[in-house]
C-alpha cells in the first residue's frame, strides 16, 4: 500500500487554487493511505451509513403507524427501546471506526504531541456539545420522541442550540475527528468525512419534519383541540 503524499502541484499550485479541486486533491491524498477493500474499513462504512438510516426509517414508520407504541403499550417505552437500540448501534459504530483505524497505516505528520493534544481538544469540545445537547433535550427529545408524539412545549433554543444547529450531530462528528487525529489516522479522517456527510443527509431529512410538528403544535387550531 502506498503511503506517499501527492506533490505540491496536485491542485495546480496555490496560485491556481480551486476549492472543489482542492477537496478532490485532499481525498486523493487520504486514499493513498487507505485500503478501501479492508474488511474493517468496509464494516465501518456500513455501520456509519446504517445507523441514521435505521433510526429514521423506524421513527417514520412509528410516526405513521404507531405500531411500536401499541406493541409496548406506551409511546415512552417504545421510544426508550428505540433509544437503547440506537445507543447499542452507536457503540458498534465506534468500535468499527476504531478497528478500521488500527488496521491501516498512520500518517507520520500527525503522529506527534501537538496533533495529539489538538485531537484531545476536539474530543473535549465534541463531548461537551453531545452531553449538553442530551441534557437540554432529555432522553425522549434526543431519541426521536417527537415521532412518538412526545413533544416538548417548544423547540429547545438554549445552549448549545443557540450557538450551533444540530449540536448533537456535529459534536459527534468532532469526537470522531478528534479520535482520528489522536490516532494519526488518515483512515479515521476519511471515515469522519463520511460521518459528516451522512449526518448532513440526515439533517436534510429530519429537520423539515421537526419544524412541521412544532409549527402544528403552535397553531391556534392545535391549541383549541
Amino acid at each position: 500500500m502506498s503511503s506517499s503524499v501527492a506533490g505540491p502541484d496536485c491542485c495546480g499550485g496555490l496560485g491556481n487554487a480551486d476549492l472543489r479541486q482542492a477537496d478532490l486533491c485532499v481525498m486523493t491524498w487520504l486514499l493513498g493511505y487507505v485500503d478501501p477493500s479492508d474488511p474493517c474499513f468496509v464494516a465501518a462504512i456500513l455501520a456509519i451509513t446504517f445507523n441514521p438510516l435505521f433510526w429514521n426509517v423506524v421513527a417514520r414508520w412509528e410516526q405513521k403507524t404507531r405500531k411500536l407504541s401499541r406493541a409496548f403499550r406506551s409511546p415512552y417505552l417504545a421510544c426508550y427501546s428505540l433509544g437503547a437500540a440506537i445507543l447499542l448501534l452507536n457503540v458498534l459504530r465506534s468500535h468499527c471506526f476504531t478497528q478500521a483505524m488500527l488496521s491501516q497505516p498512520k500518517m507520520e505528520s500527525l503522529d506527534n504531541p501537538t496533533a495529539y493534544r489538538t485531537g484531545l481538544a476536539l474530543l473535549g469540545v465534541g463531548s461537551a456539545f453531545v452531553i449538553s445537547s442530551f441534557l437540554a433535550l432529555g432522553f425522549t427529545g434526543t431519541f426521536l420522541g417527537d415521532y412518538f408524539g412526545i413533544l416538548k412545549e417548544a423547540r429547545v433554543t438554549t445552549f448549545p442550540f443557540n450557538v450551533l444547529d444540530n449540536p448533537m450531530y456535529w459534536g459527534s462528528t468532532a469526537n470522531y475527528l478528534g479520535w482520528a487525529v489522536m490516532h494519526a489516522s488518515p483512515t479515521g479522517l476519511l471515515l469522519t468525512a463520511v460521518v459528516a456527510l451522512v449526518y448532513k443527509v440526515a439533517v436534510l431529512y429530519e429537520e423539515p419534519f421537526t419544524a412541521q410538528i412544532y409549527q402544528q403544535k403552535a397553531s391556534p387550531s392545535h391549541k383549541r383541540s
